[in-house]
């Protein structure tokens, strides 16, 4: 509106469809109907309004080309377009949506003008974005009424990357709806994203790199979280802040989970956001500093000053932060504070990793065997505490990389063993962090994100100490694992289900 209002300031004739130009003739602005111009009037409960010669042929015309005919047709041009597409997505991510209302949101005529305009921008300005109102109003003023070829330029790709956004959008509801899942995958894969950010650089300082989200994500993630303050955002940062927001978000006890170049490097339940930080970080106060620190309640100031008294911390990604725990961040400029707004479930249903050449595709890793899944195979059974450990290793063990290890004692990891071609040496690891710390690993339990395909994994963490473990099974040879762990009076259990993370 304020953008009609401005071009009309301007001595710019406005011409909109029926509905549009009621709005802007309720608000006092001159403005002419496209039926006016065609002659036609708006049918099909409004579906065709302006797939109309004279409407096409005012955008298309080329200037030292098309003016004969367009004099002949009596086509007057068009300048400039503004146009904001049906809300589709905005449609189908409304809870009880029909297939009837998605399918009468999508445009047609408004992607029709869009693409035309960018076609022809040499003549015609297109504008998608309301972001963009502000410059084309600074440039026809200092322009004598013209936009800039440069801008002109600008503008129609934006305009056709945002028509192949909304078209992307369409074609994965269609194909949804085609395959009645969606979960499966579709023979051509259209993605959504945005750029948010562009970054310093990436995974290294010679690599570029750019933050994109998701068109229509929802719920809380690090890709809608806003930054309070700190400096600009590294990839790695972005990177080890998912791990550490989507690995505190699992636990409905206050939980605390610190992450170092990919893997979480202590991780704790508690009774307070600070007791979590205490446990989390005694795991191994070496890897954590300069690490990415998520909780999974409201920052509060006293857990916040804790935090940056002790140690130096890269990222803090919470849910909410509270006045005290901003104010004690606000002390140290360089800590990036993100704010997710909650916890409330993403709907991202995939994710993407590059190949050369190529895009490898898979549905998240939100699946987690609950305690009545579990099957004890060895002849002692878990005590409630080691059970309660055992599932709180498994639930930390889904977030370490490949061969993954977790260690843990009272709600706490106490050893993670981390990416290791050999989960022998995983095991030999989790331990060495243990007793490097100072915490002697007996009496812990110990969670493996695959099965031990020989006894000597398991061998090796009974040499630690560990009296209980919880894995997959599956293995040819899990009966020669669950002989290691009767003669050694472990319990096991076994899930059924692994979580590599590569």
């Amino acid at each position: 509106m304020d953008f009609a209002r401005a071009l009309r300031g301007r001595d710019v004739s406005l011409l909109s469809t029926g509905g549009t130009a009621a709005l802007l003739r309720a608000e006092g602005i001159e403005v002419t109907d496209v039926s006016a111009v065609t002659g036609f009037p708006e049918i099909m409960d409004g579906r065709v309004k302006t797939l109309h010669p004279l409407i096409h042929g005012a955008l298309l015309g080329r200037r030292g080309v098309d003016e004969a005919v367009m004099q002949q047709h009596g086509i007057e041009p068009v300048d400039l377009v503004a146009v904001n597409l049906y809300p589709f997505s905005a449609t189908i991510a409304k809870p009880g949506c029909s297939f009837e209302e998605a399918i009468e949101n999508i445009d047609v005529g408004g992607p029709a003008m869009v693409r035309a305009a960018a076609k022809n921008h040499d003549r015609v300005t297109v504008v998608v974005d309301p972001l963009d109102y502000g410059t084309v109003l600074a440039e026809i003023d200092r322009g004598n009424g013209a936009v800039s070829s440069e801008t002109r330029l600008r503008l129609a790709a934006k305009a056709y990357a945002h028509t192949a956004q909304y078209d992307a959008a369409v074609a994965a509801w269609l194909e949804g709806e085609v395959r009645g899942s969606r979960q499966e995958f579709p023979e051509l894969l259209a993605l959504q994203f945005r750029k948010r950010m562009d970054l310093r650089y990436g995974e290294n300082p010679h690599q570029q790199a750019a933050f994109y989200v998701s068109g229509d994500a929802q719920g809380a993630s690090t890709g809608s979280a806003s930054q309070l303050q700190g400096k600009d955002l590294s990839y790695n940062n972005l990177a080890d802040a998912d791990t550490a927001f989507e690995c505190v978000r699992q636990f409905a006890a206050p939980a605390c989970v610190i992450v170092k170049h990919a893997n979480p490097c202590g991780v704790a339940v508690a009774a307070s956001l600070r007791e979590a930080y205490d446990l989390a970080y005694r795991t191994d106060p070496t890897s954590a500093f300069g690490g990415i620190i998520a909780f999974n309640m409201p920052l509060d100031g006293a857990t916040a000053r804790a935090v940056l008294e002790r140690q130096f911390v890269e990222v803090l990604i919470v849910p909410v932060a509270e006045p005290e725990a901003r104010e004690a961040c606000a002390r140290r400029d360089n800590v990036r504070l993100l704010v997710t707004g909650g916890l409330a479930p993403s709907n991202a249903r995939f994710e993407f990793r590059s190949v050369n050449g190529g895009l490898l595709a898979q549905t998240r890793d939100t699946a987690m065997v609950g305690r009545e899944a579990l099957q004890v195979v060895t002849k002692r059974a878990p005590t409630h505490q080691e059970l309660d450990d055992l599932m709180f290793a498994w639930q930390v063990c889904k977030f370490v990389k490949s061969n993954g290890i977790v260690f843990a004692r009272g709600g706490a990891t106490i050893g993670i063993g981390a990416g290791q071609m050999s989960r022998v040496v995983s095991c030999r690891i989790a331990g060495m962090k243990a007793r490097d710390e100072g915490v002697d690993p007996t009496g812990s339990v110990m969670a493996s994100d695959a099965f031990f395909p020989f006894r000597d994994g398991l061998d090796a963490a009974i040499l630690q100490g560990i009296t209980a473990v919880i894995q997959p099974g599956g293995s040819k040879r899990d009966v020669e694992v669950i002989a290691a762990a009767d003669e050694s009076e472990l319990a096991m259990v076994f899930t059924g289900m692994r979580h590599f993370r590569h």
